[in-house]
């Protein structure tokens, strides 16, 4: 999910118009009315600028899904809210953490800034915790030695949409929570073992076979969290102009 640096952007607005409305204060002569009108500009929207930047950066930010690594729990089109101050609240630009609130768990499905460019947004599902041994063998999840078992399923409600002879349907279980998975029968299975590092945390794709996660790139640094997908509030595919409805409103599993 490629990201314009909104955050940045609004900061920058609210600076601008702060030292517009100070520096007119300040002005003993009078001044222009272009002068005049760019200061009352500056002083409708600062109220605006910065209910926008406490919600978006300490409550929740807007996504939109652009690709098809975490189908099928989320389509391509989707537009998704994230939860910013569940895994902490952090200062806008800056990033750092100033007030813990708690960690992901296995199962979250969580954006975060990608490691080998921070200026991309990507979406997984967390797998591994700091300290877990993560291993993936014949399309199965063990982590710790506990396999997660997997249970095949007949269909969803937009197979239609992504569905192919080679993709299978499986709800997987971690031992606390259930969600829906991709396995490409076709494709063979990128058997390995990852021990995640302290502060970092081992993330894949639901769509298995069609995911760039951390079995190539490797582990998300904490500090490169954004917040835990909680909900979708729309779903619009520009591409072949679909709206599907009946997603409005679903919570992320």
């Amino acid at each position: 999910m490629n990201s314009i640096d909104l955050e940045f952007i609004l900061v920058l607005l609210i600076v601008i118009s702060l030292s517009l409305i100070i520096f007119s204060k300040n002005l003993k002569k009078e001044t222009g009315r272009s002068f005049n009108w760019f200061v009352y500009q500056a002083k409708s929207f600062l109220p605006i600028l910065l209910i926008v930047l406490i919600l978006r950066s300490f409550l929740a930010e807007p996504f939109r899904i652009p690709s098809g690594s975490m189908l099928p729990t989320l389509l391509i089109g989707d537009y998704i809210l994230v939860n910013k101050y569940k895994y902490g609240i952090r200062l806008p630009i800056t990033k750092s953490k100033i007030i813990k609130i708690s960690e992901p768990e296995r199962g979250d499905v969580v954006v975060f800034r990608y490691p080998g460019n921070e200026k991309i947004n990507f979406i997984k599902r967390v797998i591994g915790l700091p300290g877990d041994t993560v291993r993936y063998e014949n399309k199965t999840l063990y982590v710790n030695d506990v396999e997660y078992s997997k249970k095949e399923k007949n269909s969803h409600l937009y197979s239609g949409q992504f569905l192919r002879p080679e993709l299978d349907i499986f709800s997987e279980d971690n031992n606390k929570k259930i969600y829906t998975i991709l396995n490409d029968n076709m494709s063979p299975s990128d058997d390995d073992s990852f021990i995640v590092p302290n502060g970092k945390y081992f993330v894949m794709g639901d769509n298995r076979d069609h995911s760039s996660d951390s079995r190539y790139w490797g582990f998300v640094p904490n500090e490169n969290l954004v917040g835990k997908a909680f909900l979708i509030w729309m779903n619009f595919n520009s591409d072949n102009y679909s709206f599907k409805y009946k997603r409005i409103g679903n919570s992320i599993e």
